[in-house]
């Protein structure tokens, strides 16, 4: 297929590296103009605005945003949808509020524009492990476009499926109508945000251990690098974020170039909401969201763990 995709952040700028060995076309727009001389020397095809962008692709055209949520995202659509006409696909790939999604999907409907929304996880690991992605769309449009979603995908690897239905054990999955791809990514975030605060805080209790334990034969000086390996190889809690927590503290099991400060990118936020409105109690995910909020008042190792994992996972750093 031939392509647009407009944003060559930390993810775009993977996913159209991938997208070209995949043997697609993409024209690709970003408004620092040296990523796109970069993305050219790997096969893209440049253009210096969004119009050129979409001048440069076929009928019907697809085109693909890889920008932050909000404000930037927003403009980019209506931008987009000017310029497109009835029967082009704008695809918002970036974590944007599902019920954002599902205003502009009806919106765009009116001018004969298909929207489709796909949540993204994969980070800056992406361009060669894959993307797993969480969509949401039309039928119609989501089939169409099924060989870019296969080609970020993961694949099935070396992992058995359970559920050999469908295309989610290749790592992407139609979810359902607009925004249902972005609800289920944000889900995903919120879940992401428990899943790093119980390692966090297992980290520090271990860490603890050599100066704060009552008595001391219960004072222990442990290995938080080597557990860390250890528990990555037939426990019953390993993952990539333990894999990420374990190169960071291979490199230093102090993480003193960590402050410990964690941000947090909205999603989690989303989640807790989300839960309130639908009246489903969500005790950890609120948790870890508070905790993020205190972590930039004081700073404990568990934090730290925590900015290890998201700078591991997505390239995040550390506000100043």
């Amino acid at each position: 297929m031939k392509i647009g995709l407009v944003g060559l952040g930390r993810m775009g700028g993977g996913m159209v590296r991938r997208l070209i060995r995949a043997g697609h076309e993409i024209v690709v727009f970003n408004r620092d103009q040296a990523k796109v001389a970069a993305a050219v020397k790997d096969g893209a095809i440049g253009s210096t605005t969004l119009e050129d962008l979409v001048s440069k692709l076929p009928s019907p055209r697809f085109v693909w945003l890889m920008l932050p949520c909000g404000d930037v995202t927003e403009s980019h659509v209506w931008e987009a949808a000017k310029l497109l006409s009835p029967g082009d696909t704008i695809i918002e790939g970036g974590n944007s509020f599902f019920k954002d999604d599902a205003r502009r999907a009806i919106t765009l409907k009116e001018k004969g524009i298909h929207y489709v929304d796909v949540g993204v996880s994969g980070g800056v690991w992406g361009l060669e492990r894959g993307y797993c992605q969480m969509i949401g769309g039309p039928d119609e449009q989501v089939k169409v476009l099924d060989p870019i979603f296969k080609a970020l995908a993961p694949g099935v690897g070396d992992i058995e499926p359970i559920n050999h239905k469908g295309t989610a054990p290749s790592g992407y999955l139609h979810c359902g109508p607009a925004g249902a791809g972005h609800y289920v990514k944000m889900v995903h975030n919120g879940i992401e945000y428990g899943l790093m605060e119980a390692y966090a805080e297992g980290f520090e209790i271990m860490k603890s251990s050599k100066t704060h334990a009552e008595k001391l034969e219960h004072r222990y000086d442990l290995d938080v690098a080597a557990i860390s390996e250890l528990w990555r190889r037939g426990s019953v809690i390993p993952s990539w974020l333990l894999d990420l927590a374990a190169i960071e503290l291979t490199k230093d099991n102090t993480l003193g170039s960590f402050s410990g400060k964690v941000s947090d990118s909205g999603e989690g936020r989303w989640t807790v909401n989300t839960a309130v409105e639908q009246s489903v109690a969500a005790d950890v995910l609120t948790t870890a969201l508070y905790k993020r909020f205190r972590s930039r008042q004081d700073n404990t190792f568990a934090e730290k763990i925590i900015s290890a994992m998201r700078k591991g996972f997505g390239g995040h750093q550390e506000p100043k």
